[in-house]
Parts: structure tokens; C-alpha cells; sequence
């Protein structure tokens, strides 16, 4: 219990200096642990309402009354891959839109890349995920 602490922004850390994220939705937790690289971690369930929102994170182009199977599939990983690398950098004032991308990907394949613009800073990630249950689990990984 005492070699894991939060910061003040909610972020957490490890007392022995490995980085660490943590991530749950409904039944599921995941955790993700490295001795050298920062790395995030999102759960989310797919749910339809993540088209309504897509345009706070994406431009994505999408007919909103087409009804795209992998649609809420894609916007799922997309939203996931963000959020971890939100998660990585825990710095306020980063907007979705407006300072991180993930480049186009393939749902078969399970991975991709994604990169931070903030404040005269760019980072790059390496991002994988994985579906299961209804669910999407992506992790990045700050390169």
C-alpha cells in the first residue's frame, strides 16, 4: 500500500521510480508497469454515444446516420489511445483535439502510433489495443 502514491493531479506513482497507469471500466482493471518508459493505460467500453462526442477528440469524418459497424470500434480505440497518452503527460490545459494525434489505423492489426504537441514540446508514442467483451484496452508507450 505504501510504494504506491498519487500526485496532485490524480496521476499515479510508484515509490521505487518504475512508471505505472491504471485504468478501469465496469468489471475490468488494467495496470501497466515499465522500469524505463512512461507509459498509460484506457478501458473503455463501446458505446454508440462516443459518435455523438467524436468531434470534441477527432475529425474523424463520419456520416453520423450511416450505420458503420466498426464506426464506435474505431472512435473507441481512438479515445482510448488519447487518453493514455493523456495519461502519460498529466500536464493541464492538453485538449484531445487540439494536441494529440494517433495516425490512421488498421482495427485488425492492433497498433499504431500517436504524438503530443504542447507548449513548444512534441512527443511520440507507440500504441497497441485489444477487444474484448465489448470492451477496448489501449496502452501507449512513450518513445
Amino acid at each position: 500500500d505504501h510504494d504506491l502514491y498519487y500526485d496532485a493531479h490524480g496521476k499515479p506513482h510508484l515509490q521505487d521510480g518504475k512508471y505505472i497507469s491504471i485504468t478501469h471500466s465496469h468489471n475490468f482493471t488494467g495496470i501497466i508497469v515499465s522500469n524505463q518508459i512512461k507509459v498509460g493505460i484506457d478501458i473503455e467500453k463501446q458505446r454508440d454515444k462516443i459518435a455523438r462526442i467524436a468531434h470534441k477528440f477527432t475529425d474523424l469524418e463520419h456520416d453520423r446516420s450511416s450505420q458503420d459497424p466498426e464506426l464506435v470500434r474505431k472512435l473507441t480505440v481512438l479515445w482510448g489511445a488519447k487518453e493514455s497518452i493523456y495519461k502519460i503527460l498529466s500536464t493541464p490545459g492538453i485538449g484531445f483535439y487540439q494536441h494529440i494525434d494517433i495516425k490512421e489505423f488498421d482495427l485488425s492489426i492492433g497498433n499504431t502510433i500517436g504524438k503530443a504537441k504542447f507548449q513548444g514540446q512534441q512527443s511520440h508514442y507507440d500504441i497497441s489495443f485489444m477487444e474484448f467483451e465489448g470492451f477496448t484496452c489501449v496502452y501507449a508507450l512513450r518513445t
